[in-house]
């Protein structure tokens, strides 16, 4: 009796190259002392077997141990998404760490489990594997946020992702529960093709809401995103990097694949519960992100609004709005990285240089670090001729063509909040007097993976048909 076929085998060999590498650079950590350098280039380069092995399957539209997984076209797409993330994500920490004397090689082990769970999620055409997915990215995200064992910050940023994560989970497995019970499956693929029957149970729609409660706070829209500041703030700079782009990329592609089903059906009130989440979280990311002064705090309360606008996308049902979603994911993902990026060269010890006043006059003393910042920044804004407006564009357009005109409206008046903190940064880079003359130090590594975030922004923008033609095979 064959339990699993080689294209089972091949279909999932992104998941098992990272799973492979990762057992090897934990017995690398756990038997060789010092050896935190040692892992970061074992991981690296499980990071870039995992990209050919996700490469080579792409052309491969199928489905894998018995339609649990999805093999190519749309998981192959996000898996690059995701790998790409972790490897910036540690080439941001590498520097960081070591400046802060907690560069220890279970770092690396946890970002590569945690990216076992962002490519299982993209690849869940089942929502048993889907939830093993997060579980398995959100306990390493769990451990993360914590890494700074010694400060108290860290520690409470854990522990709140931790208990409210928890919680979160307990509503997804229930509304998987209620899903099973009134389809007998938990396969996304089967369950489309009882339309419209199981719609007519309450429980059906109850067991969608519940989770709809659990993937809102994992892409963290209001009202589920109260964990979001101070987690944000209180974890590592490069954690923060990674969670608020690996993880809500993760959160995302499994979020559109699985209300891609329903949605496809066009129910109208799943269409507008998600169409006033995405309004809620437009107006109460950007409201709130006008009065922050620290910087980690302003990037997760605009974190919270461009969920907002991604969830448009969704709300829509059209192949534009999901093409939107996976477009904005990618440059979403390439411009926090960079002004993360950019925050984690920039910060002291014990939170230092995370205020609006402490970039004051980095125009004149670091050109080419203020120069990234603020394209970064008109990328969030939604400023050409950066992918964040080709994003943006389309996300509106999406719902415009699903007659939810008010909703794009509502999402560029909320845009404009955003302008003025976004500009707030630059106003204060290149028109106030600097206050603080320490030299600052680029490390190579970083850097270098800011300019190509830099690049990868622009280039976007400018040719966006390169991400949307490939767009055109998966959706």
């Amino acid at each position: 009796m064959e339990f699993f076929s080689p294209t089972d085998l091949l279909g999932s060999s992104p998941i098992l190259a990272l799973g492979l590498f990762s057992l090897i650079a934990l017995l690398v950590n756990a038997f060789l002392k010092n050896s935190a350098g040692m892992v970061f280039y074992v991981s690296a380069v499980g990071i870039f077997v995992a990209i050919g092995c996700s490469i080579y399957t792409f052309p491969m539209n199928a489905t894998a141990f018995s339609d649990m997984l999805l093999v190519g076209g749309y998981a192959s797409f996000f898996s690059v998404l995701f790998l790409v993330i972790a490897l910036f994500s540690m080439f941001i920490a590498k520097p960081y760490l070591e400046r802060e004397q907690y560069h220890y090689g279970e770092y690396y082990v946890l970002i590569l489990l945690a990216t076992i769970g962002m490519v299982m999620l993209a690849s869940s055409a089942d929502l048993i594997t889907a939830f093993l997915g997060i579980e398995m990215m959100s306990v390493s995200f769990y451990v993360l946020a914590g890494y700074f064992r010694g400060k108290l910050s860290s520690n409470e940023s854990a522990l709140k992702y931790f208990l409210l994560g928890a919680f979160a989970t307990g509503f997804l497995l229930y509304g998987i529960a209620l899903i099973y019970g009134t389809t007998g499956t938990t396969n996304l693929l089967r369950i489309v093709t009882m339309y419209p029957q199981p719609f007519n149970d309450p429980l059906h729609i109850i067991g969608w809401g519940l989770i709809l409660i659990g993937f809102g706070f994992k892409v963290a829209a209001v009202p589920f995103h109260m964990w979001v500041p101070d987690v944000y703030e209180g974890a590592p700079t490069p954690v923060t990097a990674f969670m608020s782009t690996g993880g809500k990329a993760a959160a995302f592609s499994v979020f559109l694949m699985t209300f891609s089903v329903p949605m496809s059906m066009r129910d109208e009130r799943l269409m507008t519960v998600l169409a006033v989440l995405a309004a809620a979280s437009m107006l109460l990311g950007n409201w709130f992100g006008l009065s922050q002064t620290n910087l980690k705090r302003m990037l997760a309360y605009s974190s919270i609004a461009h969920a907002g606008y991604m969830i448009i996308g969704i709300a829509s049902a059209t192949p534009m709005g999901q093409q939107g979603i996976a477009f904005y994911l990618v440059s979403y993902a390439l411009t926090n990285l960079g002004a993360f990026g950019i925050i984690a060269m920039m910060e002291k010890e014990n939170g230092g240089n995370l205020n609006y006043e402490d970039y004051a006059g980095l125009g004149k003393r670091k050109p080419a670090l203020a120069a990234l910042l603020a394209m970064f920044m008109f990328s969030l804004t939604g400023i050409p001729p950066f992918a964040g407006f080709i994003g943006k564009y389309y996300l509106f357009a999406s719902a415009v063509q699903s007659h939810m005109t008010w909703l794009a409206i509502f999402g560029v008046i909320t845009s404009l909040f955003s302008t003025y903190y976004y500009l707030r940064i630059i106003v204060y880079m290149y028109f106030k007097e600097a206050t603080n003359h320490e030299e600052i130090k680029l490390p190579g590594l970083t850097f270098a993976t800011v300019i190509l975030c830099g690049a990868g922004i622009v280039l976007f923008g400018i040719v966006p048909s390169l991400i949307f033609d490939l767009m055109k095979s998966i959706f």
